[in-house]
């Protein structure tokens, strides 16, 4: 049984591309990397389970494991497969169709497939041929994305400083649709966004993705198992579509974009390259109208234009485009801490307390934090820019504000006593100036473990300084350790006591 979770997320995505997206197997190994048997293997396993992609999304990879894991039916088959070679060849002639070819195949045959199904199969066999055969594209299957070698000047109008636009382009497989925009560079946000808005041109999500294996994308390129990145899954993922990326040094790989790249080049930059821009805005429009001009130009070999050809192919198979945009997020793998917080950025975040010490991933789209432990959402807040503070969800904390057995404002407070008057004083002040006494939990670990830097007679001294100058913080005392003040003659006399008194402080015994 798999335990490791790259294991489990493989089969999350097997899942997801065949129930909700509709790939097969094939295309399902050739996106993930493993062998089409394998892909099947999972699916069958959730149909014997009866899990469905609904039920997936809200099973923990634990709960997932133990669903699917149980002994699967065998399958076979009887029929006899035709000479797809043959199909592959004949499909060339002129008026040869699926249709006519499959009545052939099927005349007094029993054991023939059904026409669906010797699609489907044929369209497999197509898919594994030499790329440099004659490539047949299905409406809605493919879209091949790059940016152009050449760029567009943007000339600030305040400074005169020239920057280089970048072109992006993108273009359908079966009708040669194509769409193009500017953007400030080729960084991951600017190859996501352009992505974005060129489903939106197109209307609808297509099922593969094709683009270079740049590294604003892809993870870990390479000629046979290429990764992307972890911003650039989340975007397939909210798409319902997979990535696909093209071989390094094979432009045959995705011939599409490099022709529409060259009409680009040849029917807009070229038209463009007398005028002064000042924005990427006002290229952007410029870009529009032509573009509009380049897909109503006639094919020279086949009826139609690459509009008519996209209504006609592309357009009725796309798949709709979700509810919301994609909004980019930024990934970041925290350990939680004892206080049961996280933190992104200085500040501190809660989770359910009962993750203490674990691993989690944290999520941050736009303006919101998500966190997420077995691939389940445990937490969300607010994003806070507001360094050193914290945000606490009242359900994350533990009942009687402990953070577990362990560790205690108590417990604390007795170590604190251990070395000294003033270093407990300092220690029940970070406990008493918190909402709760575990957000000051961090800051009392901080505090304790300067004795393994120093010594405990040195922290003593320092607290004692800290409490005399009215600044019981972490930073004051690490400071004045640092700059060796500890050592430096009292501020008050002998008599001085550092403990506060006060009718609204508790103190260490209310803690007991």
């Amino acid at each position: 049984m798999p335990t490791n979770r790259v294991t489990m997320r493989q089969i999350r995505e097997t899942l997801r591309l065949h129930m909700q997206a509709g790939l097969s197997y094939n295309e399902i190994g050739r996106v993930l990397k493993i062998s089409k048997s394998v892909a099947g293997k999972y699916v069958s396993l959730a149909r014997v389970a009866g899990v469905d992609w609904d039920l997936v999304q809200t099973l923990s990879d634990e709960d997932l494991e133990a669903q699917l894991y149980r002994p699967a039916l065998p399958r076979s088959s009887h029929q006899r497969a035709p000479d797809f070679g043959m199909v592959h060849q004949e499909l060339k002639r002129p008026g040869v169709t699926l249709m006519l070819l499959w009545e052939e195949y099927a005349t007094g045959n029993p054991l023939a497939y059904k026409y669906t199904s010797f699609c489907v199969k044929y369209a497999e066999f197509a898919r594994r041929q030499q790329r440099s055969m004659r490539q047949v594209h299905i409406a809605g299957e493919k879209l091949f994305v790059d940016y152009a070698g050449g760029t567009v000047p943007i000339v600030d109008p305040l400074t005169g400083e020239i920057t280089q636009a970048q072109i992006f382009v993108a273009t359908l497989g079966a009708s040669n649709y194509t769409y193009a925009c500017a953007t400030p560079r080729q960084t991951t946000a600017d190859w996501i966004d352009a992505q974005v808005q060129a489903l939106e041109f197109f209307g609808g999500v297509v099922r593969l993705i094709v683009p270079d294996q740049t590294r604003a994308l892809i993870k870990t390129p390479g000629r046979y198992d290429p990764e992307p990145n972890r911003i650039y899954d989340e975007f397939a993922k909210h798409y319902d579509c997979a990535v696909l990326p093209a071989r390094p040094r094979h432009p045959r790989d995705k011939p599409k974009v490099e022709g529409a790249v060259l009409l680009v080049q040849r029917w807009i930059l070229a038209r463009l390259r007398n005028r002064r821009f000042f924005s990427l805005g006002e290229l952007n429009v410029a870009i529009k109208e032509l573009l509009a001009d380049l897909n109503q130009r006639p094919f020279k070999k086949l009826p139609g234009c690459r509009r008519s050809a996209f209504e006609l192919l592309d357009a009725p198979a796309l798949r709709p485009l979700p509810a919301s945009r994609y909004v980019i997020s930024r990934w970041k793998t925290a350990k939680v801490n004892i206080d049961y917080h996280v933190e992104f950025e200085g500040h501190y975040y809660s989770v359910p307390h009962r993750l203490v010490g674990a691993r989690i991933d944290v999520r941050v789209s736009g303006n919101l934090l998500e966190c997420f432990a077995s691939n389940q959402c445990v937490a969300s807040h607010a994003v806070s820019t507001k360094r050193g503070g914290f945000s606490t969800a009242a359900d994350h904390m533990p009942a009687s504000h402990r953070a577990h057995l362990e560790w205690t404002p108590a417990k604390l407070i007795a170590w604190g006593q251990r070395i000294g008057v003033s270093t407990a004083a300092v220690l029940t002040w970070q406990l008493e100036h918190r909402p709760h006494p575990e957000q000051g939990y961090r800051a009392c670990l901080g505090l304790l473990a300067l004795v393994r830097r120093y010594s405990a007679e040195r922290l003593e001294a320092a607290c004692t300084r800290a409490m005399a100058l009215r600044a019981p913080h972490l930073k004051s005392v690490t400071n004045i350790l640092k700059s060796g003040l500890d050592r430096q003659p009292s501020l008050f006399p002998a008599t001085y006591s550092p403990t506060i008194e006060h009718e609204n402080v508790r103190g260490p015994d209310y803690y007991h």
